[in-house]
Parts: structure tokens; C-alpha cells; sequence
């Protein structure tokens, strides 16, 4: 007996069209309708048919009498997402999203939402450095953790419906307020994309500057760290705008870090050295021993981070 008898999926990036193959595999009396703003992604998905699912033109049709929306846009757009369906959601229909910042998201997107609309902000910690339709898997939220952030005041009644449906694709889920969220993901997402582009272009910096082939000698750490950097720039753009205020505080703590131990090298001081880099073996090794949750989905390669949900038209 499927959770809800119509979803509407709106957005078919990697995670859109990932949760349409799910929903389908998982729960089959579902009726699942999807749309994306891209023309080109529309007849993609056409030509790919993913399944039964039904492809609108617009989001004002995918939503008509839907139980669920979920919004799978960039984290910018999905404030215009609600406010173009707000008044076609059906009375006691819920809302979601799968943006990795929530409290830009819950700040954008209720005003545009009727007071009778649950609204049950939710982030899948999955992904891989691709995009598109064609990227989508319906095993990606297995063993992943997925995060719902609603509002001390939320129906209890439409958190439990959200969280059993990211538990029925596999997923283990966590409550948390909007601020622990943000934090958490800039301290473990967003900080170390912004450190993996930082570091790309130093050494494009350094091999531009002295005409030497430092990318030929990458070693695994490095092409890890550039594989990182090619995620979709505007995506990290709109990810570091709209977390502003806990990255720069995650990114200023890491200065700290980094300062300390810059110094411990320029002083020849051994034994910082060693414990430091003890702790973070040690926090690696925990990281692995008592995390539950698979370090990488089935299918898609080991991420340091999460690459948020961007269709093709980004």
C-alpha cells in the first residue's frame, strides 16, 4: 500500500529523477508526475519514459490533486516554485524539497505556501558528481541519511508521512532544527567543496605560473578533490549565498585550524604535528566504525560531500 496516491516531482536532476525511479520501485500504487523547467529535460524524459510516470508542461498541472510535492530545483528557485503552485496545492496536500540549505528555503518558500499546505522541508544526503535524467538511480537513497527539518509547530501527522517515505527508498532519517542543519552541512558539505575548488586552482594557479604539468602527477587525494571541484558552479554559488552565515563560520574555524598548523610546520614542531594528524585518523576511523550508513550509494562513487539536486538546465 503506497504512502501517497499522487506525487508530484518537480525538477528531474540527478535527485528528481533518482526519486522517480524510487517512488516507483518502492512504491508502485503511487501515481508519480514529474516535470522540469527545461524543455530539453522534458523530452528526455519523454524518450527515457521512467516507467509509468506522467511528464506535465508546467508545475501547475504536475501538482493538481497531488498528496505530496516535492521540489527538486536549486536551492534559489525553489521560493518561485511555491509561489507559481501555492494556490493550485490541494487543501491538506504536503510540500517538500531535497535542498541541501534549509533555512534560505523555509525563509523563501513560506509566504507563498496556504496555511492548510504541510510543509515538511527535507535534505536526501546523497549524490554523485553527476547530472541530468540520465544520472538518476533508483537505489541512491539507499543507506543514506535524509534529514527533515520542520517547524516546531509542523503536523506530526505529515513529518511521520515524510519520514516513512525516505525510510521506504532505503533511507535512514534524522530530525533536526534548520540551524543545526545548516551548520552540520557546512562543516561536512560545503566547506570541503569550497576547499576542493580553492585547491584546483592553486595548482592550476602554480601550473599556468611556472608552465610545469602539475595535473599530470595527481595522486588519488587530489583527483578525489578535483572531482569534487567540477561540480556545477552555479549550484555552489547559490549553496554558499544562501548558508552565508554558517559557512563563513565553518570556513573562519578551519582558518584557525589550518593557521595552527601552518605555524607548527614553519617550526619544526614534530610532535603537533603528529597529534593532529593522529586526531583526524582517529576521526576517520570512528567515522567508519560507528557510522551505520554506507560512505557511498550503490553504483555511484564514494562522496566526501553532497551535490545537491540540479537538473540539466542548470
Amino acid at each position: 500500500m503506497s504512502l501517497f496516491k499522487r506525487v508530484a516531482i518537480i525538477g528531474q536532476g540527478l535527485i528528481g529523477s533518482s526519486l522517480t525511479r524510487a517512488i516507483q520501485a518502492r512504491q508502485p500504487d503511487a501515481e508519480v508526475v514529474i516535470t522540469d523547467a527545461s524543455p530539453k529535460v522534458r523530452q528526455r524524459l519523454r524518450e527515457l519514459g521512467l516507467g509509468q510516470a506522467k511528464v506535465t508542461d508546467t508545475s501547475m498541472e504536475a501538482v493538481q490533486g497531488a498528496d505530496l510535492i516535492i521540489a527538486c530545483v536549486p536551492v534559489s528557485r525553489i521560493g518561485s516554485v511555491a509561489e507559481e503552485i501555492g494556490g493550485h496545492i490541494r487543501p491538506g496536500a504536503l510540500f517538500s524539497d531535497v535542498g541541501s540549505v534549509k533555512g534560505a528555503v523555509v525563509r523563501d518558500v513560506t509566504p507563498h505556501l496556504p496555511p492548510q499546505i504541510h510543509f515538511i522541508p527535507a535534505h536526501p544526503v546523497a549524490g554523485t558528481e553527476h547530472s541530468g535524467p540520465d544520472s538518476g538511480m533508483a537505489d541512491l537513497f539507499e543507506n543514506r541519511w535524509c534529514i527533515l527539518t520542520p517547524a516546531p509547530d509542523a503536523d506530526q501527522a505529515a513529518v511521520e508521512k515524510v519520514r516513512s517515505l525516505w525510510q521506504a527508498m532505503g533511507s535512514t532519517v534524522e530530525v533536526m532544527s534548520v540551524e543545526d542543519h545548516d551548520y552540520v552541512l557546512a562543516i561536512t558539505s560545503h566547506l570541503p567543496h569550497l576547499i576542493a575548488f580553492t585547491i584546483f586552482h592553486t595548482a592550476l594557479r602554480h601550473e599556468e605560473k611556472t608552465h610545469s604539468e602539475v595535473m599530470k602527477f595527481s595522486a588519488g587525494g587530489f583527483r578525489d578533490f578535483t572531482r569534487i571541484a567540477s561540480s556545477n558552479p552555479t549550484m555552489w554559488r547559490d549553496i554558499f549565498l544562501n548558508n552565508k552565515a554558517a559557512v563563513l563560520g565553518a570556513l573562519k574555524e578551519f582558518q584557525a585550524d589550518i593557521t595552527a598548523l601552518a605555524a607548527a610546520i614553519e617550526r619544526d614542531d614534530a610532535e603537533k604535528l603528529v597529534d593532529e594528524l593522529s586526531k583526524s585518523r582517529l576521526t576517520r576511523r570512528k567515522v567508519i566504525e560507528k557510522e551505520h550508513i554506507s560512505l557511498a550509494p550503490k553504483k555511484a562513487k564514494d562522496e566526501i560531500a553532497i551535490v545537491p539536486p540540479y537538473g540539466w538546465s542548470d
